[in-house]
């Protein structure tokens, strides 16, 4: 946590190149979850009223390092300006003699838009050339882009080696609430995992027994986790193939004094639908023509009174098919549980991941964890334990000045 942040620097009057992630969902031109720019607004209007020039660099879809018209950022004009309330510039591209000019033409204070990073194949390719030519555009580079840190970009690593470097506000909080949760957390510490697959997580599992007291596991990964250990789960959703896999996980969980919690109890159905006929079967002894869909309530008390005396919980994915009533309640019961926790003072919360930010607010409480990431890839790989480069390279230009 050496990183430098806005504090450490007078920016009146620099050049400021922001990194954000404005890769947000839209429908045709109209942007249809506006969360990632609403949470990049305390660093824009920080920067903004300390009287820097301030130039965001973005990325936008997968144009291929081809100029996509359909991938230009200009549609998010209107958007930024209605979100953060100030007057919003917008530069055809990112780089050259154009771009470099509209650079030098800002006066203090403004705000503007340049055109999509990856509309040059430079950027993707982290080319020293195309490092050197966005470098050329301002005097400081801010990084506030967590969401996008898991890559190693020229705009989100490659800047932070060839000018002074600070992480945004966003990034700032992201990283001191990841550290709370994993790096230096209060112990016991809990993890709930859940999702439909095993294998899309084994990093995230091998990286967590390490880390946690208690694995709480929920979705179709612990119904390969059941049949692993000797479990009838009929038709359930299951990776029968990493049966050996899940196994070695349990024995080094249990080596490591991690214990694992799998459903006691399970919510069955013959075909899944909003509201589809269903009952409550053990969950090692579900009928064949039968699948799990959901925990039980015995499942739900069962976790929460293990993990009640845990001061740190971290989740990623859901306990069920939350997307469709009534399935959602296990993994409601236990957010709203660890809500309540939360808001008491008794739990540090951190959740992240695109199904697990849905089923919490699915839930009715988002507001009410300590923390919500808005990543999903770089907050995936940073459960597995990776290094990201994005974060890594916070100090790479202060780090090599200070030491020359």
């Amino acid at each position: 946590m050496n990183f430098k942040t806005l504090n450490d620097f007078d920016v009146k009057g620099k050049r400021v190149l922001l990194r954000a992630d404005l890769n947000v969902p839209r429908d045709g031109l109209r942007v249809t979850d506006t969360s990632r720019i609403d949470r990049l607004k305390e660093t824009v209007i920080t920067l903004h009223q300390r009287g820097a020039q301030v130039l965001i660099l973005s990325h936008f879809g997968r144009p291929e390092g081809e100029q996509n018209p359909q991938m230009s950022l200009a549609f998010l004009l209107p958007v930024l300006e209605e979100c953060w309330g100030v007057p919003v510039a917008f530069c055809r591209d990112c780089v050259g003699d154009s771009a470099e000019a509209f650079s030098r033409s800002l006066e203090n204070g403004q705000i503007a838009l340049m055109e999509n990073v990856r509309f040059h194949k430079g950027e993707e390719a982290n080319d020293p050339a195309f490092i050197a030519k966005l470098a050329a555009l301002g005097d400081l580079y801010v990084n506030d882009a967590f969401s996008a840190a898991h890559r190693a970009h020229a705009s989100t690593e490659g800047l932070a080696h060839v000018l002074p470097t600070a992480a945004g506000l966003l990034m700032e909080e992201e990283l001191r609430a990841l550290d709370k949760a994993l790096g230096s957390p209060q112990a016991p510490v809990a993890a709930i995992v859940g999702g439909s697959k095993v294998s899309t997580k084994l990093d995230v599992l091998y990286n967590l027994i390490e880390k946690v007291d208690y694995l709480v596991l929920g979705g179709g990964m612990a119904n390969t986790f059941l049949f692993a250990d000797g479990a009838d789960i009929g038709g359930s959703l299951c990776e029968k193939n990493m049966a050996d896999q899940a196994r070695q996980i349990m024995a080094k969980a249990k080596a490591r004094g991690c214990r694992i919690l799998l459903p006691r109890d399970s919510v069955v159905v013959k075909s899944l639908g909003v509201n589809a006929p269903h009952e409550h079967v053990d969950s090692y002894a579900i009928p064949a023509e039968k699948m799990a869909v959901d925990i039980g309530a015995l499942s739900s008390e069962h976790i929460l009174e293990t993990i009640k005396d845990c001061k740190t919980i971290v989740w990623n994915g859901p306990m069920g098919v939350f997307e469709i009533p009534p399935f959602d309640r296990g993994t409601n019961a236990i957010a709203k549980a660890v809500a309540a926790r939360s808001v008491s003072g008794h739990y540090v919360s951190i959740a992240g991941g695109g199904d697990t930010v849905a089923a919490l607010d699915n839930a009715g409480v988002i507001a009410d964890f300590t923390y919500i990431s808005g990543a999903g890839g770089a907050f995936l790989e940073w459960l597995e334990g990776k290094e990201l480069p994005g974060v890594t390279a916070l100090t790479a230009f202060n780090a090599l000045n200070e030491n020359s």
